[in-house]
């Protein structure tokens, strides 16, 4: 794909349409805009003061203590006394709902959490927009996924300090930009075949947040051919709050050139339009 090929009105509308429909999900009435509060459990029940129950972590998994009068709605079912949610794989989530609220339940890094998730926060409240660099063909890149033998399980940091993620990557992707050509270690995407790569470049800390940017790649064609669109480098949850967990770039996808597109710094952050 070259820039003379893409249809410039066209573009720009898909971009627009991209950016309005990852902020919605970021400031959704549960988005991680709503969060409250970061808990981290353990085999003592302890109440909070966003959230009904008494809660901990055990061998059966996270259990809530209700008392008299609390209760919780789980799959649409309303739930009293003790319940346990059972164990939480890594990097998975529940979402058992109270009022208009929810409590996220998940396991992050190998420990349990508790992150309750109230519309009414005021980070969500004040939410207006995220900066972002203006749309440009410029930054859409051709590049080739270069898949390992086997998937090779990549230990990266947290935004938390003192934590870890270990991910599987099946490989790396390959590009070129103004002759010189990087490599970067990418994860498995949301989607089945698609790819996730997280960054930073040298913008990091300056117009882009500084900790990361991540920017989802479709699956690769027959001959391993991908398309990099970094006008949709985009914020993690943690550029807007430190109630998140977010990985870090591996080592090597710290790029040392300038990616001047994508999402900007956010303004809850001391960004500028």
């Amino acid at each position: 794909m070259t820039v003379q090929d893409i249809d410039r009105a066209a573009f720009v509308r898909d971009w627009e349409q991209w950016h309005r429909e990852h902020e919605e999900v970021l400031a959704g009435p549960h988005g991680f805009l709503a969060i409250t509060s970061l808990h981290w459990l353990n085999a003592e029940p302890t109440r909070f003061e966003d959230a009904p129950g008494a809660w901990s972590s055990t061998p059966e998994g996270v259990v809530v203590e209700l008392a008299e009068g609390e209760e919780l709605t789980v799959d649409g079912t309303v739930v009293r006394g003790r319940y346990a949610f059972g164990v939480i794989g890594e990097r998975d989530s529940l979402y058992p709902g109270f009022g208009d609220a929810v409590i996220e339940v998940a396991k992050r890094c190998g420990h349990d959490i508790l992150r309750p998730r109230h519309p009414g926060n005021a980070l969500r409240a004040g939410f207006t927009r995220t900066p972002a660099y203006a749309p440009d063909p410029r930054w859409v890149r051709t590049g080739r996924f270069l898949p390992f033998d086997h998937p090779r399980a990549v230990t990266v940091g947290a935004a938390v300090e003192g934590l870890e993620h270990v991910y599987d990557s099946p490989g790396q992707v390959e590009f070129e930009l103004d002759g010189t050509v990087h490599r970067l270690t990418a994860f498995n995407g949301g989607r089945p075949g698609s790819l996730t790569v997280l960054f930073t470049d040298t913008t990091s800390g300056v117009t882009t947040y500084a900790a990361n940017r991540s920017l989802q790649i479709g699956p690769p064609d027959a001959e391993g051919g991908v398309i990099l669109d970094f006008n949709r480098a985009a914020n993690l949850p943690c550029a807007y709050t430190d109630l998140a967990t977010c990985p870090l770039p591996p080592a090597e996808n710290r790029l040392p050139v300038a990616i001047e597109t994508g999402e900007k710094i956010p303004l809850e952050r001391g960004g500028h339009g």
